[in-house]
């Protein structure tokens, strides 16, 4: 009887070498994907979850979604006349100085995903002029600054007559970025941007002409912010100044907080600024960061950049205006880590902070580190920062249409 020839064995490999293979595979494809996780379609796995911090938002979870419909869908569309006559700022340089905000705004709306070259498709549309650059052009050339509001009157015509959007709305779906106390100026000597159109501007106080819940206000921030973070860490037990405020009396609520805390032993009141260059004991940022609560006053127009410096250092800012439209208000529970005092309270304001409880403010301090990130402009911008929180306030105000 004939039998069938022995098989030979199949080659087994051994699992390390299919192992090897899928890390090699991994390391090459991995980096690939991460680098352009903006731009797939996670909704097989489900959205990335930010992180956000309930406690400091006012609907964190009506946020969540509408903050993802907004990365997804938001498009804008840029005015390309902007770089024929040269009224935008220089995108390639790094933004630097009290008012950076405006610099970063355009860097990163320049170099983000949100713009469309289709105006069918957008949602708003970006008037992209610099006052801070003609500011400076004006200084230059000796011309008054008010030569600035005739140039950006002049070039907000030539867009309404060179194209049909701004008419289909009257500007209503149109915004400009300003972060300087002479663009605030400027900008109100063109009534069809006060009236329509969408202003954003850093921390303004409503007699600017701003129109609250139309206009948006976002931060003025100081870059590049100071580091003393990584050397001395966040420490509630180094905080043994109640609270600390240094800067000029530009306003009635300044005066009034100089003449009657200045000489106080536990409120660190200043009437001019430390010198920033110090490199002694006692500099201007080693204050915010010693110091459990940081004055913020209402100033002259423009506001908002010890706001920022406060949240910088986890010192819990102390807001005393009555006029001040907080930085992303429609969004952030401000109550939630800072406290507001009207200023015919601040004769009181020593007794309101000492009346806080030790529990209520360790709350109050732990949220300010929460929002931190919010208060921090980015390059290339990232997920829930300064420019982020901007633009979905600006997301907010797509379905406005006035008439």
């Amino acid at each position: 009887m004939q039998t069938d020839p022995p098989r030979k064995p199949l080659l087994r490999c051994p699992p390390l070498f299919f192992y090897s293979i899928l890390c090699i595979t991994l390391s090459l494809i991995l980096p690939y994907v991460y680098s352009q996780r903006e731009s797939f379609s996670f909704e097989f796995f489900g959205p990335l979850e930010p992180e956000i911090s309930d406690e400091v938002f006012h609907s964190p979870e009506a946020f969540k979604k509408d903050y993802f419909e907004m990365e997804k869908n938001l498009k804008i569309f840029l005015y390309p006349d902007c770089f024929e006559n040269g009224h935008l700022s220089d995108h390639t340089e790094k933004p630097s100085g009290r008012y950076a905000s405006e610099s970063y705004f355009f860097k990163n709306i320049l170099e983000g995903q949100f713009l469309t070259k289709d105006p069918n498709e957008a949602h708003l549309f970006f008037i992209p002029f610099s006052c801070l650059k003609l500011r400076r052009e004006n200084f230059i050339q000796g011309r008054s600054y008010l030569n600035i509001s005739a140039t950006v009157d002049d070039f907000v015509q030539s867009l309404i007559s060179k194209y049909p959007y701004w008419n289909r709305t009257l500007g209503a779906d149109h915004f400009v970025v300003i972060c300087h106390d002479i663009g605030l100026v400027a900008t109100e000597q063109v009534p069809l941007l006060v009236k329509n159109s969408i202003r954003v501007v850093c921390s303004p106080i409503y007699g600017s002409e701003y129109i609250p819940h139309k206009d948006v206000s976002f931060p003025q921030i100081f870059m590049p912010l100071p580091t003393l973070y990584e050397k001395h860490g966040d420490h509630i037990h180094n905080r043994n100044i109640l609270g600390f405020w240094a800067g000029r009396r530009n306003s009635n609520i300044r005066d009034t907080l100089v003449r009657l805390w200045q000489n106080d032993n536990e409120l660190n009141i200043q009437h001019n600024f430390i010198n920033r260059a110090h490199k002694g004991h006692f500099k201007y940022q080693e204050k915010f960061y010693r110091s459990k609560f940081c004055m913020c006053p209402r100033g002259s127009s423009i506001n908002g950049g010890r706001i920022s410096l406060a949240i910088h250092y986890g010192c819990v800012p102390v807001i005393l205006s009555d006029y001040l439209d907080l930085p992303f208000s429609d969004i952030l529970n401000w109550q939630k880590f800072s406290v507001i005092v009207k200023e015919k309270d601040v004769n009181n304001l020593k007794k309101i902070l000492q009346d806080i409880p030790d529990e209520e403010y360790r709350t109050l301090q732990k949220n300010t580190i929460k929002v931190q990130k919010h208060f921090q402009w980015n390059t290339p911008a990232v997920r829930l920062d300064t420019f982020h929180m901007a633009m979905y306030e600006l997301w907010l105000r797509r379905h406005v249409i006035r008439s």
